[in-house]
């Protein structure tokens, strides 16, 4: 059974990791048929000896669904993505490379919309086998109270 975990339950400062995961040639070409972005960056090695890296480079949009995946082990029925600020793809990531995400609560403060949901500020960071961090963005949850303004008190 899932385990609900309300706004008023979250800390600031708490940290979760998650397993990693290889990033291989096939998701970068499935990558690019479902977005459509077959630049040579990710698509065309021979073009890549030429340039900086020396060879592809996975998709930034491709390395935030692996983190965003990553950090998806424990769903929380009382929450839902509102949605990333603040993303920057800091590293390039090369097929071969494993990724694994961290999560840092950076706070939490009340919806201005909705009383009833608290918005939490997840640091979301994915880091790859030589622990470089190679993408940061903010996770933007919001959480529903377990007591609401208006909301009769619950007893435990």
């Amino acid at each position: 059974m899932i385990q609900p975990k309300y706004f008023e339950e979250y800390e600031a400062g708490t940290v979760r990791e998650s397993l990693g995961r290889t990033i291989t040639e096939t998701d970068i070409v499935l990558h690019a048929g479902q977005s459509g972005d077959f630049y040579p960056h990710h698509m065309d090695a021979e073009w890549c000896k030429g340039q900086d890296f020396k060879e592809r480079i996975a998709h930034g949009t491709l390395v935030l669904t692996v983190a965003v995946g990553l950090t998806s082990a424990a769903v929380n029925p009382e929450a839902f993505t509102y949605g990333y600020d603040r993303l920057r793809f800091i590293k390039p990531v090369f097929i071969g490379d494993t990724l694994h995400a961290r999560v840092t609560l950076k706070e939490k403060r009340d919806s201005p919309k909705r009383p009833e949901y608290g918005l939490v500020v997840e640091l979301v960071e994915a880091l790859n086998q030589r622990q470089e961090v190679v993408l940061a963005c903010e996770h933007l949850l919001m959480v529903k109270k377990r007591f609401s303004p208006g909301k009769r008190q619950e007893s435990r």
